[in-house]
């Protein structure tokens, strides 16, 4: 724990204690993720100088319009005429919300500020997008030059920032005392606060759909969940969620939960909950989460229904799993999943998006040499590398409204399970890693072997389900699709508005946003998008009538959970979910 106290309400021992504190929080920052982004970073910009003299000519051009923007900012500032504000030279880009308070527009030097940062800003984005280089290192030189401008924006330091002065002069400091402490707490936890954590609690307000862990091992437990309806589909549905993440983003208030809305359907479902791996799981393997994990949770789910045919559901990772299950269950001529599901799976991993940057021969390296003595992948690593793709909304506007404002974040759902990773053993990350987003091996046929057998993705027969989301920045769309192409059994490809977690947790009564069906298949993303029709509202419904269209029969809806050889072990959610980092 720390022992840090807080300062006395003296501005300028706040301000002291305040940098103090920032300081060692970033540092322990810089040791971990950031000084690994820094070393990118500055490869990424000794290329681009490289670069930048073999064509000085658009260097020039570039610093040339830069200068005279910024002398033309200055006279206006200077000319400005009282009750007059002089027109922008530039605006933020829209959605912006960095700059929306009217002091960065109503006071002049803080106006200057802001418009001097987007020049500059503009100015290094545009040359890092425009200089001539190899396509990967320009992609990291891009993101890298992004993401240190997003850093250094005047509205993440309190003397740059308007409304913090503001609100430090109406509360006499109170604000950067209370932001003081929200650092404190911070610091103890490892990671920036996005959520009021105080507010939920598993089993309590989260996750509440009514069952019980009705079996388990070393990797897992299964979940069965009581049913709604009088009647049920004979086949039952099992969710194989993601093992870098919890599955209770299915699960979250009950009326965003995609496992009550199933369960409403007339579905007997059942989830795995993934166990949160410490170093004793160094060595489990992709072939342990098939075994011990999806296969086993199969036969279970048989064993407890009496059916010989199952639904399946999947999610990110969760549908790369379910689908090399597959691949392996074809090669044993086990053609028990009668449906399978894909929330934003990738499968091709020939574009993973920004993701990307992180992806190479020399980084994938060094990071198995740190886990090496680590022996498992940091979920709060994991939750970073995640939160930087959208750095602005995900780290710099907490460090603003939590550490400047000293506000506490407003209770929200899906920011608490955000908070709440998973870790992954070190052999698990390295084959994920490296035959899937490095080599992309997933898609070439008999190249990798699981459970003993090769893995053909095109020999699954399975009718297919395919949701993907049209925001989605850590599965791309466009790189979803590519995997309507490469089964052999009929597909539904449906494209979601929003992103890779508000696109699918989207229930069909809050009537919101929307989503694309009837697309072409066959000739690539565009033409699906451009031949799709727009329905309005939840994805959720069109799915389930698919569900019902793939066969069975309504039965009896079973009075108890579980068996006599599969008993009821502890009520849902389970132990393993509620194991935090």
């Amino acid at each position: 724990m720390s022992t840090t106290q807080p300062p006395s309400q003296n501005p300028q021992e706040i301000f002291q204690a305040f940098t103090k504190e920032s300081s060692r929080f970033f540092t322990s920052f810089m040791a971990n993720q950031g000084q690994e982004m820094f070393k990118e970073f500055a490869q990424a910009w000794e290329a681009w100088y490289k670069q930048s003299l073999q064509n000085p000519q658009q260097w020039l051009e570039l610093m040339t319009r830069y200068q005279t923007n910024q002398y033309q900012l200055w006279m206006n500032m200077l000319n400005a005429k009282k009750d007059e504000p002089p027109k922008p030279v530039v605006s933020p880009p829209p959605g912006d919300r960095r700059f929306a308070a009217k002091e960065w527009q109503d006071n002049p030097v803080f106006d200057y500020i802001k418009q001097s940062y987007l020049l500059a800003a503009n100015f290094l984005n545009e040359a890092a997008k425009v200089t001539p280089m190899e396509e990967a290192n320009k992609k990291k030189l891009v993101f890298y030059t992004k993401y240190f401008i997003d850093a250094i924006s005047p509205s993440n330091f309190a003397l740059t920032n308007p409304e913090v002065m503001r609100l430090a002069m109406e509360t006499k400091g109170q604000n950067l005392l209370d932001g003081f402490k929200n650092l404190l707490a911070d610091l103890e936890k490892g990671r920036i606060s996005m959520t009021d954590e105080s507010a939920f609690q598993l089993g309590k307000n989260l996750a509440i759909t009514p069952g019980a862990v009705v079996f388990e091992n070393e990797l897992i437990q299964l979940l069965q969940y009581k049913p709604t309806t009088e009647k049920v589909l004979d086949r039952p549905l099992i969710i194989v969620p993601p093992c870098i993440n919890k599955f209770y983003i299915l699960d979250l208030s009950p009326e965003n939960s995609y496992i009550k809305y199933a369960v409403d359907q007339g579905n007997t479902v059942f989830v795995i909950s993934w166990i949160n791996p410490d170093q004793g799981y160094r060595d489990y393997t992709w072939d342990d989460y098939l075994e011990k994990g999806v296969f086993t949770a199969f036969d279970v789910v048989k064993q407890i229904t009496g059916s010989p045919k199952i639904n399946a559901a999947s999610w990110c990772i969760g549908g790369t799993i379910l689908s090399t299950a597959l691949a392996v269950l074809h090669h044993r001529q086990d053609d028990s999943i009668a449906s399978a599901t894909y929330f934003t799976t990738m499968l091709d991993f020939s574009e993973p998006g920004d993701l990307g940057v992180f992806i190479d021969d020399v980084q994938i390296a060094r990071r198995e040499s740190q886990l090496k003595y680590a022996g498992l992948l940091s979920g709060k690593d994991l939750a970073l590398t995640f939160s930087m793709l959208r750095a602005n909304d995900l780290i710099w506007s907490y460090v603003v409204s939590n550490y400047l404002k000293g506000q506490t974040p407003p209770p929200f759902d899906i920011l608490y399970w955000n908070s709440d990773p998973t870790n992954l053993p070190a052999n698990m990350y390295s084959y994920y890693i490296r035959n899937m987003y490095l080599d992309n091996k997933l898609i070439q046929p008999g190249t990798l072997t699981m459970c003993g057998v090769p893995v053909d993705l095109r020999n699954i027969k399975t009718p297919s389900y395919f949701l993907s989301t049209i925001e989605d920045h850590i599965a791309p769309w466009k790189t979803t699709f590519n995997s309507t192409e490469l089964f052999s059994g009929p597909i539904q490809f449906v494209l979601g508005a929003s992103g890779h977690i508000a696109g699918v947790i989207n229930p069909p009564a809050k009537k919101k946003r929307n989503y694309w069906i009837g697309g072409e298949l066959g000739k690539g993303p565009d033409q699906w998008l451009q031949t799709a029709k727009s329905q309005s509202g939840s994805w959720w419904p069109h799915w389930s009538a698919w569900l019902k269209q793939q066969g069975g029969t309504e039965v009896q809806a079973p009075a108890t959970l579980g068996n006599t050889t599969y008993s009821v072990i502890e009520p849902a959610p389970g132990r393993y979910v509620k194991k935090r980092n």
